[in-house]
């Protein structure tokens, strides 16, 4: 095991760490969002495309930190 690391996350999530999870998904969701708006504004495909990718990677990191939340939701 390495030192500082955890091999499974707690089965429980204090109110700090679900501050942080919330704080974070926050952040994922309003850069998907931005994204998603600046790719429907984008002048070239290569733009939109670059966009529409950095908005799809944002959308996984927020499914990603929903599942630890709620790992029987998904949007």
């Amino acid at each position: 095991m390495n030192q500082g690391q955890m091999e499974q996350p707690p089965g429980v999530i204090c109110s700090k760490d679900l501050s942080y999870l919330k704080d974070a998904m926050s952040w994922e969701l309003a850069a998907m969002k931005k994204c998603n708006l600046f790719a429907q504004q984008a002048d070239t495909d290569r733009i939109k495309q670059a966009l529409n990718k950095a908005g799809n990677m944002h959308h996984r990191h927020y499914q990603m930190l929903l599942n630890h939340v709620d790992p029987n939701k998904t949007i």
